[in-house]
């Protein structure tokens, strides 16, 4: 029997095969040798088996280069952000200097001036070398912790630019409470100026400007030297009353509608002149005869002119309350607490001053000593030697009152408003102007009239047609 041998061939591939296999995990991974800190190498095996390169797997090199490329990118977008950062808080802080530099000029502070002007050149000169660095491309920065102290940076401007403004803030309030008190001083020095004059005008003294007036040269222009004497007494008892009505809590437009029904204001404050004519109804009532009305004889006796004309006198230098008191009986006093009575109703008197004392003592005969009453007094007299002079006048003078809804004459009355009434409201060719109510009425002494002060209003009147 033939031993049949292996080929040469299968041996040789066999021993190759094997040689292959064992090169082949040998080479899976090589010795590397890496110093450690105690300078004792240590072997580290690093593959350095290689994959195919086809369409499904990438190669390994130009991943690793793609990576790198994008940790790049990555890392200079950082570096940028971190830049635009710290230019950030280098504003804010320029601001917050500037802030302070402006601060230190009122009032004037050379030190706090010399620090925020080194301030500010200190942030201009970091953001020159910040700004040559990227240019050259020097830029050495660590992005996190270049944010962090930016954000430290910026925060910290923005609360010393705050204090700063709280600082002005506060200087502004007390500039302004200094220039309050001041116009409040002033204030207080043109009212108590206001008063002195008003005292004066409405003193209840001797009147200086009528001590001249003579029995035989009266004329009208002395009787009208004293009305404009007396209104000023109405207006401020006018005054005092809306006052007491305001701290009485009323409508004061209501009030006025229902002295002057129907009546349309231009203005807010224009309802003072209803009170006024209400004040100068009632007190001139009975002024066209001898008595002023206080008795209902029409046929006592009159007295002649020269009498009136000596009880003017007497009244004008007396002190009102001084001769009330003095004369309780008198003419005056029972003409002062017919008025009084008149005037002030019971139910304003109790709304006033939250009783009636003041009637009552009216009522039985005497005379309150409150600044109210004391005004009405005055205002009373003044009516009363006005009633006087006119029938101490050679010529006989009488009262008269305009209708309402009358058209308005320049000869017979005076507008009260200095203002047109309405004006700039109504734009219309067909506008007529008429009474509303009559202020003060108008007097006539022989042929010379003293124009009625009267409240205009307009009225519409509808077109012609052709």
């Amino acid at each position: 029997m033939e031993t049949v041998k292996p080929t040469s061939t299968f041996s040789s591939n066999h021993k190759s095969m094997l040689a292959r296999t064992f090169q082949k995990v040998i080479n899976l991974r090589t010795a590397t040798k890496v110093a450690s800190s105690n300078g004792i190498g240590i072997c580290v095996l690093t593959s350095q088996l290689k994959f195919p390169q086809d369409d499904s797997t990438p190669d390994l090199k130009t991943s690793s280069h793609a990576d790198k490329h994008g940790d790049y990118k990555v890392k200079q977008k950082a570096v940028l952000e971190a830049l635009i950062a710290k230019v950030f808080a280098s504003v804010t802080s320029i601001k917050a200097a500037y802030a302070e530099l402006q601060m230190a000029q009122h009032p004037y502070n050379s030190d706090a001036i010399h620090a925020a002007d080194q301030a500010i050149v200190e942030e201009l000169r970091a953001l020159s070398e910040l700004k040559r660095k990227f240019l050259k491309k020097e830029l050495d920065l660590s992005p996190q912790v270049t944010l962090m102290l930016a954000e430290i940076q910026e925060q910290q401007s923005l609360m010393r630019t705050y204090e700063i403004t709280i600082k002005k803030l506060e200087s502004d309030v007390e500039e302004k409470c200094s220039d309050i008190a001041l116009l409040h001083k002033q204030f207080e020095d043109c009212n108590a100026f206001n008063k002195s004059l008003e005292k004066k005008l409405n003193a209840s003294g001797p009147l200086s400007m009528f001590d001249n007036i003579q029995f035989t040269t009266l004329n009208p222009s002395h009787f009208l030297q004293v009305l404009h004497c007396t209104l000023r007494s109405v207006r401020s008892f006018v005054k005092m009353m809306i006052k007491e009505m305001e701290l009485s809590k009323w409508d004061l437009d209501a009030a006025a509608k229902t002295i002057e029904p129907g009546s349309v204001f231009a203005k807010q404050s224009h309802s003072c002149f209803a009170f006024e004519s209400f004040v100068c109804k009632r007190m001139l009532e009975g002024f066209n005869s001898h008595d002023f009305g206080l008795t209902k004889d029409s046929a006592s006796k009159k007295l002649d002119r020269e009498h009136y004309f000596n009880k003017f006198k007497n009244l004008k230098s007396a002190h009102p309350k001084s001769f009330l008191i003095q004369n309780s009986n008198s003419s005056f006093a029972k003409f002062t607490r017919t008025k009084y009575l008149n005037l002030v109703h019971a139910k304003m008197e109790c709304s006033f001053f939250g009783n009636l004392n003041q009637r009552k003592l009216v009522t039985s005969g005497g005379f309150p000593d409150t600044a109210f009453f004391t005004a009405f007094a005055e205002m009373a007299r003044r009516f009363w030697f006005l009633h006087c002079l006119g029938f101490s006048m050679h010529e006989q003078v009488s009262v008269f009152q305009v209708k309402k809804d009358c058209r308005f004459s320049e000869v017979y009355m005076e507008n009260v408003s200095e203002e047109s009434p309405f004006s700039g409201e109504i734009n219309d060719a067909n506008i007529d102007t008429r009474v509303s109510f009559t202020v003060v009425p108008g007097f006539k002494i022989g042929k010379t009239v003293i124009q009625s002060q009267v409240y205009l209003s307009p009225v519409i009147t509808p077109p012609v047609s052709h």
